[in-house]
């Protein structure tokens, strides 16, 4: 009797996986050729570039028929026009800072191109690098403090718009002064100007493409005619932003003027009807909670219109 039972068992559970498997197998068949259902690959599409045009910065031309030129320009045009959010913000923060820094270019007498300049440098961000440079155009501190900007624990102009701007223009004059090109001068930017020097005299170079630099100068020049490709055109690269998604200038504040002492400068935000993040919002070179003012300097603070 038992050895009937125990036949009658192992026929059962035979059965039972007979029936889970079919069943499995049903459901993976079924997966595979319903349309809906089944894997057909990413959708995207992914391309290159032709490079069959005329590329330059500030007017000066990339040579067209060097094939190391053309490879080292290609690499940045991929790589940027595929690191979508990073693009996809540039052009948005381009709306708000781009006016600013254009007339300001203007002035000095400086190709427009160096706009891209500061969009690798920052993307167009207050940032801080991990050397301690600062601000739109990524100065070190003893840079800015040579081209006029105050930085101290209360104030740190590297983070003014328009005064960090007219030093950046100021620099790089005195780079195309020395080296003789806009390209060489947006290079030592990047490497500083001895670095730059001491390879042109040993390797007895005269022009960017033909000087063997670290990698990040390197690729830096390119890396900047690829965000101006991308930045000028950038439906033909995928982007596509509609006006009221760009971020607007910062035109609605008023300006007060200040020659002493503040204390507390959440005061003086609550004072005008606004808030102490809106306050740094609108004056980023603010760094303290304070600002001490001993020698009665005149500064121009912004705030918003309520």
């Amino acid at each position: 009797m038992e050895k009937k039972m125990f036949a009658f068992a192992s026929m059962l559970s035979g059965m039972l996986c007979l029936v889970i498997f079919s069943s499995f197998h049903d459901r993976v068949v079924s997966t595979d050729t319903d349309p809906e259902r089944s894997f057909t690959g990413l959708q995207q599409h992914i391309s290159g570039f032709p490079l069959d045009k005329t590329f330059s910065f500030a007017g000066e031309d990339i040579p067209s028929d060097n094939f190391d030129t053309r490879e080292r320009l290609d690499r940045e045009l991929v790589i940027n026009s595929y690191q979508h959010s990073v693009l996809l913000m540039d052009i948005k923060l381009a709306n708000r800072y781009f006016p600013i820094i254009e007339p300001i270019l203007v002035k000095y007498g400086i190709p427009e191109d160096f706009k891209y300049l500061c969009v690798a440098e920052s993307n167009l961000r207050m940032a801080t690098s991990p050397a301690g440079a600062k601000g739109l155009w990524q100065f070190m501190e003893p840079a800015g403090e040579a081209y006029g900007l105050e930085i101290n624990a209360e104030v740190d102009e590297r983070l003014n718009v328009e005064k960090s701007t007219e030093a950046a223009c100021r620099f790089i004059l005195h780079l195309k002064n020395k080296f003789g090109s806009w390209i060489l001068a947006a290079a030592a930017y990047n490497m500083g100007e001895n670095g730059l020097a001491r390879r042109i005299e040993e390797q007895r170079g005269h022009s960017f493409f033909d000087l063997y630099l670290n990698e990040e100068t390197s690729r830096y020049v390119f890396r900047i005619i690829s965000i101006k490709e991308i930045m000028q055109a950038p439906e033909q690269f995928g982007f596509f932003v509609d006006d009221t998604q760009l971020y607007p200038p910062f035109n609605d504040y008023y300006t007060i003027h200040i020659d002493t002492t503040i204390p507390n400068l959440a005061d003086l935000a609550v004072q005008h009807g606004t808030t102490y993040r809106m306050l740094k919002v609108f004056n980023p070179w603010l760094t303290g909670s304070a600002l001490t003012n001993k020698s009665g300097k005149r500064y121009e603070i912004r705030l918003p219109k309520v």
